[in-house]
């Protein structure tokens, strides 16, 4: 059961707790400063704070855990899947293998509270979203404690939680938003040259095909316009 974060004598918003799954959810829509009153509640009691669009996409019963996964065996295993549905002059790679860790930039903390601002004021994607606070270990295991299947045609919220958990080690990513079918991160660790930007694109590819699929037309288009110095890396599956 979800401490309630409104007893904590914190500075925080009004809100309700919710269960099944359980989370604490702001009664009125983000502002620009949520974030920054959010993070003293993960501290105090463990609670992560992400931004959600609609909450109809959670599912007690999608609830899992990733602790026994490994990271380059499971992107091997999408990059596969994703391979199976390639376009001919795409497909049959072989899984390159894991990117190589990004330089610091900014405390992932800060880069994740400055995106957060920028999506509270979002008047597409994000309009109307709603703070929230997740009993989660770290900010890639949001996804599994709230059961989030928003990539349910494409893999579960563990395997996202497994790649997820390696990008925060990696290139200091927080899971910022949450909508029905489409995930905001931040990045303080991006991606600084074309080489480094086409290998990171390349386990976006397996993470979300869509991305590649309906959007950019190749990994090299891709990491060029979404992955090379982003401070922002954003995922919608069809």
């Amino acid at each position: 059961m979800v401490i309630n974060p409104n007893a904590l004598g914190l500075d925080l918003p009004p809100g309700t707790v919710r269960v099944q799954p359980s989370y604490w959810y702001a009664n009125e829509p983000a502002t620009h400063d949520t974030w920054s009153r959010l993070l003293p509640a993960r501290e105090a009691a463990g609670l992560q704070p992400v931004l959600l669009t609609e909450t109809q996409h959670l599912s007690a019963s999608q609830r899992g855990d990733a602790d026994d996964r490994d990271v380059s065996a499971t992107l091997a295993e999408l990059w596969a899947y994703v391979q199976e549905d390639e376009e001919p002059e795409y497909g049959d790679e072989p899984w390159p293998g894991l990117a190589a860790p990004g330089e610091p930039t900014a405390d992932p903390d800060a880069q994740a509270a400055e995106l957060a601002a920028e999506l509270a004021t979002d008047d597409k994607h994000f309009k109307g979203a709603h703070a929230a606070l997740v009993p989660a270990r770290r900010s890639a295991d949001i996804v599994t404690a709230l059961g989030w299947g928003g990539a349910s045609n494409h893999t579960d919220a563990v395997q996202l939680a497994t790649v997820l958990r390696s990008w925060e080690d990696r290139f200091g990513i927080r899971v910022v938003g949450l909508g029905p079918d489409f995930m905001s991160v931040s990045v303080a660790a991006p991606p600084r040259t074309r080489e480094h930007a086409l290998a990171v694109a390349a386990e976006h590819h397996a993470f979300c095909p869509d991305n590649v699929w309906q959007g950019a037309g190749s990994l090299e288009e891709y990491a060029a316009e979404a992955v090379l110095g982003q401070t922002e890396w954003w995922f919608w599956w069809d």
